[in-house]
């Protein structure tokens, strides 16, 4: 029997949406405005006359190359995101399906730096990533965060989630461990790894404190460190700013879009089982 969905479910949905929708929508509205109207006081929604004017000045300045950041953002994110995924996956499934002595410990001490704040770590990375010559390389945004506690607890979470049965299957035909991990585990596991792509992938495109640490000269940087120089720069072209933070947006609204089938299976399968 179907039951009726109250209408004032569907006003506080539309509610929230507007609440979190308002600020992209802001944002964008104020990328189009003049220099003067985006600093105007009160605020305005809409542009009384649209200009693409912060655009071409960001686009078009020599000393701000955004679309050199951008492709640095865009190189690092995708590494890390692949190299978390595969790191990350490797490990899950030792912990979820194999016995070996001291596995709990491995994964306790695994989930215990989860509590670790990321920002202690900042002066050891910079000792290690110095001491490999990666300063001021993409390198520098890549590896360090390759080895993800949270990928392997959200994997092992979903790893553990999937009937032993396929696994004995694959055996009996006589396939070895690897075979059932790439050919079996891995294809059912694909919500969880599309999901844990995109958040790494979004990790690592957000992260504004680690680059400026380690990327110097503005070829080098990535697009979060990149656009805080135009902040600085321009702290009252709050249209510069806006315009900046579109560009910004755009891969990762396209990438939810795309993938938001997977991230909602993955997050409801991978549930707190185990």
């Amino acid at each position: 029997m179907r039951t009726r969905t109250s209408p004032l479910r569907y006003v506080v949905l539309i509610v929230l949406a507007l609440i979190f929708v308002s600020p992209l929508l802001f944002m964008i509205s104020t990328s189009f405005k003049s220099r003067s109207e985006s600093a105007q006081s009160p605020p305005t929604w809409f542009p009384h006359e649209p200009t693409l004017d912060a655009y071409r000045s960001i686009l078009q300045a020599t000393d701000t190359p955004v679309f050199r950041w951008f492709a640095n953002s865009m190189i690092a994110a995708t590494s890390n995101a692949l190299l978390v995924v595969v790191t990350a996956s490797l490990a899950a499934y030792a912990l979820a399906r194999m016995d070996f002595p001291g596995k709990k410990v491995v994964f306790g001490l695994i989930i215990a730096t989860l509590f670790v704040p990321p920002v202690i770590l900042v002066i050891p990375n910079y000792e290690i990533v110095g001491r490999l010559s990666w300063l001021n390389t993409l390198l520098a945004v890549i590896i360090p965060t390759a080895a993800n506690a949270f990928g392997v607890f959200f994997l092992r979470q979903f790893f553990i989630g999937l009937p032993k049965e396929l696994e004995e299957s694959a055996f009996l035909d006589g396939a070895n461990s690897w075979q059932i991990f790439s050919q079996v585990i891995l294809p059912l596991a694909r919500p969880a790894l599309v999901t844990l792509t995109l958040l790494a992938f979004l990790t690592n495109w957000n992260d504004f404190l680690w680059p400026v640490y380690v990327l110097f000269s503005p070829e080098s940087q990535t697009l979060q460190a990149g656009l805080s120089t135009l902040q600085s720069a321009n702290n009252v072209r709050y249209d510069l700013l806006m315009a900046g933070a579109v560009i910004a947006s755009v891969p990762v609204l396209i990438l939810y879009a795309v993938s938001q089938r997977f991230v909602i299976e993955g997050v409801s399968r991978s549930g707190l089982k185990g």
